[in-house]
């Protein structure tokens, strides 16, 4: 796709990298077929490729509009479309700086949507506050509507967190919602490894990775959080023979932003090597996972257990494209796992986007739990496993519970 940008973006880094990518792509419709917002509401402009040419009309100097910056927020930014594109559209590159110019050019938010995307990014980002709401929340649950209900999940108990030194050591990032809403997925990832060996170090001055400021528009607090994570992790990184060997993500939303780092920071004089090396350390868990596979059979063993269904996280799958790790280290320990129909589908939970979207982000999760549970009917599984806090969290219900696949890993070894 041919581009002629306009002189204001003619020499930017966005300009640059929006004509780029624009180039690659051939207006061939594949990501269409595959694309959720596209696929509930039927509008070209609420799929990949009428987005493209909105981000293009932009880029050649047409002002973009109210509707347009409407068409941009409704994308999940789940980068499906970048699994099915046969010409290597680096979509969420690009729907970043497109959303980045639509909200400079077009007139300011209503105050009741400006409001909410500050307390989002205040609020969920802030440890102290989002903690405090949760406990709050908790008390108040029984009361509240079945909706809000759900954005309090109740999860497993926390348990104990071992201290225990090793030689082999890695950083683990806590996540900004994950260790008020569900703190049992980062005590239960510090157990499992603990038993395997490898100490987690976990640096108070971390934080929010970055995602939430970054996709909603505060690009440049997302950036700020982004060297704030560097700078506490860096002393761990460069640490002589106790160096960590990794930067270990448990949700694979962090995930996919920190390997980001080093592109998102290439032009930052200060920042860019450590950000390029910070990227290349960061690991999502089920990376990690696969070499410690006989270890864990020894522990485990291989016994037929009860089997689940498996939430692949749009993050994981379509972000950081890993596929299949998961599944193969569970079905290593005897673990039957299972797929829904529409497994490559998002849930719908997509980051705040249940909150800013919550009439799309709720006919998605409905059409995700009809088809979890349809694959748990056929398959016997009581429980579905997910990797991601928002995905789980989303998803979950009484009757059929949501878990991280590394609780199951934990219980399993807790009787050993």
């Amino acid at each position: 796709m041919e581009t002629k940008l306009a002189p204001q973006f003619i020499n930017t880094a966005d300009g640059i990298e929006a004509k780029r990518i624009l180039g690659k792509c051939v207006h061939c419709g594949f990501c269409t077929a595959t694309c959720p917002t596209y696929q509930l509401l039927g509008d070209e402009l609420d799929g990949p490729r009428g987005r493209i040419y909105l981000i293009k009309q932009i880029a050649e100097g047409q002002l973009p509009t109210e509707k347009t910056r409407g068409h941009l927020d409704r994308c999940l930014t789940c980068r499906n479309c970048e699994s099915t594109c046969p010409s290597g559209v680096e979509y969420g590159k690009l729907v970043d700086i497109g959303r980045k110019w639509a909200e400079e050019k077009t007139a300011p938010r209503p105050s009741s949507e400006r409001i909410t995307r500050w307390l989002l990014k205040e609020g969920l980002t802030s440890p102290t506050l989002f903690n405090t709401a949760m406990a709050v929340g908790r008390v108040v649950r029984p009361h509240m509507p079945a909706a809000l209900q759900r954005k309090i999940p109740q999860g497993l108990p926390a348990g104990q967190r071992p201290q225990r030194h090793h030689a082999r050591k890695m950083l683990i990032l806590e996540g900004c919602v994950q260790p008020g809403m569900l703190p049992n997925i980062n005590h239960a990832t510090v157990r499992v490894l603990d038993a395997l060996g490898i100490e987690l170090i976990s640096s108070s001055k971390a934080g929010c990775c970055g995602a939430l400021r970054y996709h909603l528009n505060d690009q440049d607090g997302g950036l700020t959080d982004a060297k704030r994570n560097i700078d506490a992790w860096w002393p761990s990184i460069e640490n002589g023979k106790d160096s960590v060997e990794a930067i270990v993500m448990n949700a694979s939303g962090c995930g996919v932003m920190v390997k980001d780092y080093g592109h998102l920071l290439h032009d930052d004089p200060l920042y860019a090597s450590k950000a390029k090396r910070v990227s290349e350390l960061c690991k999502d868990l089920s990376e990690i996972m696969p070499q410690f596979q006989e270890k864990l059979i020894q522990k485990i063993g291989q016994d037929k257990k009860a089997g689940v269904v498996y939430h692949p996280p749009c993050t994981l799958q379509h972000g950081q494209q890993i596929r299949g790790k998961v599944e193969g280290l569970l079905e290593s320990l005897g673990i039957g796992v299972n797929v829904c129909a529409d497994s490559h589908l998002c849930c719908g939970s997509a980051g705040t986007y249940s909150v800013l979207q919550p009439k799309l982000s709720e006919q998605l999760r409905i059409q995700k739990i009809q088809n979890l549970e349809t694959a748990c009917a056929s398959s016997g599984a009581k429980t579905v496993v997910s990797g991601n806090v928002g995905c789980i969290s989303h998803l979950h219900q009484d009757h059929l519970p949501v878990r991280h696949w590394v609780e199951i890993i934990d219980q399993l070894l807790a009787k050993t």
